[in-house]
C-alpha cells in the first residue's frame, strides 16, 4: 500500500480564525512543500518554528532557491553555493523529505548541460533526503538520454506533472508530482476524474508526494485526499445545479461581461450538478447567447430561459 502525502505548495492562504496558517493546515494535511525558498532564504530560526508548529509526523518538502537553478542553471559560483549551503540548513532544521530543484524554460538541456547537472548532484551530500528535478518544458520522453542516466545514477526522482498527463522518465518507487493542471499557468481546477486518475498513479508507488498548485490548491488536495480514504469525491459547494453555478460565479466574476469573457475567466471552475457530479462552468456556459451580461441575474435569467442550460 502506498505512503501518500498530499498537501499543497505553502500554508500562507489557509486562513482559519484565531489560529496560526501552518498550525491550522497541518491539522488538515501531512505534507506541504515550502515554495517561498525557492525566492528567498527564511531568516534563521524561521524553519526551526516552522518545525516546531506541526505534527512530528507531518513532512516537509523545500524548493531550491533560484539562485542555484535559474541565474546559471548547476553552474558552481560563490553565490550558489550560499545558496545551496542555506537551503540545505533549511531542510536540516525541517527535517525535510524532499529538495526540489526546477529548470527554468528557457534552459535547454544537451548533454553538456545533462553532464553539469550530473556533476551537481554526485557532489551533494543530502544524506537521507530525496532530490527531486522537474524539468519545465519537457515531458519524460523528451529529457535526452545523457540527462536520465545522470539523474538514475544519482537518484534523482524525475518531478512531473500527473494533470498534465506526464510520466517520469524512468521507473522508481517514489513519486513527486507537483500538480498544476492544463490551464494557464495554474488556473486550473481538476474534475473528479482527473483527480481519481491522480490516485491510482500515485497508488502505483511505495512512496508518494503530491503538491497540489492549481489555483484552488487546498480544496484540490482536500477533495485528493477525501477521495482515498471514503473513494467519493466531496461537493466543491454547499448546494446543486443553478444553485452551485450561482455560488461559483459570485466568487469573482466580473460584470458587466461578454460570454467569451466569462467562459475564458470562470469557464475552468467546477461546480455541482449533483451530489455526485462535478461539471466545468465552461458547459452552460458556452450554451449562453452571445452578448453582454449585466450581472449574475441576467446570467442565471438566460439559463432559466432556455430550460436550465444543461445545468
Amino acid at each position: 500500500m502506498v505512503e501518500l502525502y498530499v498537501g499543497a505548495g505553502g500554508w500562507a492562504y489557509f486562513i482559519v480564525p484565531d489560529e496560526s496558517p501552518l498550525k491550522a493546515y497541518s491539522k488538515t494535511f501531512n505534507f506541504v512543500e515550502v515554495n517561498s525558498t525557492f525566492y528567498e532564504i527564511p531568516q534563521p530560526g524561521a524553519a526551526d518554528a516552522w518545525r516546531r508548529a506541526v505534527p512530528q509526523s507531518f513532512r516537509f518538502a523545500v524548493r531550491a532557491n533560484k539562485a542555484i537553478t535559474h541565474n546559471d542553471p548547476f553552474a558552481p559560483s560563490p553565490e550558489s553555493e550560499d545558496a545551496l549551503q542555506a537551503t540545505l540548513e533549511v531542510c536540516q532544521a525541517l527535517k525535510a523529505d524532499v529538495l526540489h530543484f526546477q529548470t527554468p524554460q528557457s534552459f535547454r538541456i544537451g548533454d553538456i548541460e545533462a553532464k553539469r547537472i550530473g556533476d551537481f548532484f554526485s557532489t551533494l551530500n543530502a544524506g537521507s533526503m530525496l532530490l527531486a528535478l522537474e524539468v519545465r518544458g519537457a515531458s519524460g520522453g523528451d529529457l535526452p538520454h545523457s540527462l536520465v542516466k545522470a539523474m538514475q545514477d544519482n537518484y534523482i526522482i524525475h518531478c512531473v506533472d500527473l494533470l498534465k498527463g506526464e510520466a517520469p522518465a524512468y521507473a522508481a518507487d517514489t513519486l513527486y508530482t507537483r500538480t498544476f493542471g492544463k490551464g494557464d499557468h495554474n488556473i486550473y481546477q481538476p474534475d473528479d476524474g482527473e483527480l481519481k486518475a491522480v490516485h491510482m498513479t500515485a497508488s502505483m508507488y511505495t512512496k508518494a508526494y503530491v503538491a497540489s498548485h492549481s489555483a484552488k490548491m487546498y480544496s484540490d488536495a482536500a477533495r485528493l485526499i477525501t477521495f482515498g480514504k471514503t473513494g467519493k469525491f466531496p461537493m466543491v459547494t454547499k448546494c446543486t445545479g443553478l444553485n452551485s453555478l450561482t455560488s461559483v460565479l459570485e466568487e469573482d466574476a466580473k460584470f458587466p461581461a461578454t460570454k467569451d469573457e466569462l467562459i475564458k475567466r470562470q469557464g475552468w471552475k467546477l461546480y455541482d450538478a449533483s451530489e455526485e457530479v462535478r461539471v466545468r462552468a465552461e458547459e452552460p456556459l458556452s450554451k449562453l447567447p452571445d452578448r453582454t451580461y449585466g450581472n449574475v441575474n441576467d446570467l442565471l435569467q438566460e439559463l432559466h430561459y432556455q430550460g436550465g442550460g444543461a445545468v
